[in-house]
């Protein structure tokens, strides 16, 4: 993004988040975020600071560093370009909130209900979306009503999908196709979160849309549909999303007829509106050739060139560049 940015409109002043939480003033040099198998990036500490306003009369974002103290100007938007959470779980969005600073993407309580899959899977079945059929469990309630807990996800049949209810990019996310594999996969899932999902496998294509939030009180707009063939893993996983791992090839656009992709982002449309309608979301369906099944909502997500949901909007006939710019102009909109 930072090589893709209009750099005709926009200055950039991009802030790295350590693992330690601490926020620092990093380059603007797109190279050093490359993303390499071999040594994926990482924001280190590098001495610098950045300061926040001081409080939501100001905009001004300052920098300490060896020099001493200086300003970075005033801030017109945020782009959070985060995953997982302290990303996209609306608690970066509620500091910006608290700040009154205009930031892109889905709001605090979109954020929250996209980042939970419980969550989500929840409010899309209470509005009439399909959504896969799912078991909930929890630490606890595991190690206490194991035997019930198994029964109904036995129920689902085989293979499932483990998953953590919380975690982005397919992190701990397991395809369990006997049920002697059940207790592996609950224990990586459960390192990522306390909450995990079993989900049943539905036999069909994977497919995916991008959506944008409407302009001017119009209705979103939804791209045209992505098609994840799986060729050589068991899913599309970590490796293939951001790693470009063989194994899996995206198709953009997809296969389908005039009518089934005109339900598909009728299907998406309602989706995001469910959970929030705020900035952009990538929808991921099954489709068993007569109906499509919500898997879940992403409402932040990966952003790389050959990442779906860019891929889906150049095919649509939007270029990365206006994609990163359409982001922030919403964003400005909706603030003002």
């Amino acid at each position: 993004m930072l090589q893709a940015i209009d750099r005709d409109r926009f200055r950039v002043i991009p802030i790295g988040i350590t693992r330690d939480g601490v926020y620092v003033l990093e380059d603007d040099d797109p190279a050093k975020f490359a993303l390499n198998p071999e040594q994926l990036p990482e924001v280190v500490d590098n001495g610098t600071r950045i300061m926040w306003p001081e409080s939501a009369r100001t905009r001004e974002l300052r920098v300490t560093d060896a020099a001493g103290e200086r300003s970075l100007g005033d801030v017109d938007v945020v782009l959070p370009i985060l995953h997982g959470r302290f990303g996209e779980d609306g608690t970066v969005q509620g500091f910006l909130e608290l700040l009154d600073l205009p930031y892109a993407g889905a709001g605090v309580l979109m954020s929250a209900i996209g980042m939970d899959k419980h969550t989500t899977k929840s409010v899309l079945k209470a509005a009439g979306v399909p959504v896969v059929p799912w078991v909930r469990v929890t630490e606890p309630e595991w190690r206490r009503d194991r035997a019930e807990r198994e029964r109904r996800m036995r129920a689902l049949g085989l293979p499932v999908f483990v998953k953590p209810a919380r975690a982005g990019s397919s992190v701990g996310v397991s395809k369990v196709t006997d049920w002697s594999q059940l207790d592996a996969a609950l224990s990586e899932a459960f390192a990522e979160d306390r909450t995990v999902l079993v989900e049943q496998a539905v036999v069909g294509r994977e497919l995916e849309c991008g959506v944008l939030e409407g302009r001017d009180g119009g209705p979103p707009r939804v791209s045209v549909a992505g098609e994840i063939e799986i060729t050589g893993r068991d899913f599309y996983d970590f490796e293939a999303k951001y790693l470009d791992a063989p194994g899996i090839d995206l198709v953009c656009p997809a296969s389908l007829g005039d009518g089934e992709l005109a339900e598909m982002q009728r299907v998406a449309a309602r989706a995001f509106e469910a959970v929030g309608g705020e900035g952009l979301a990538r929808v991921d369906f099954f489709f068993t050739g007569t109906e499509f099944f919500v898997n879940e909502v992403n409402t932040m997500p990966g952003f790389t060139p050959i990442s779906m949901f860019p891929k889906c909007w150049v095919a649509t006939g939007m270029s990365y560049p206006e994609l990163i710019s359409d982001l922030i102009d919403g964003a400005l909109a909706r603030a003002a």
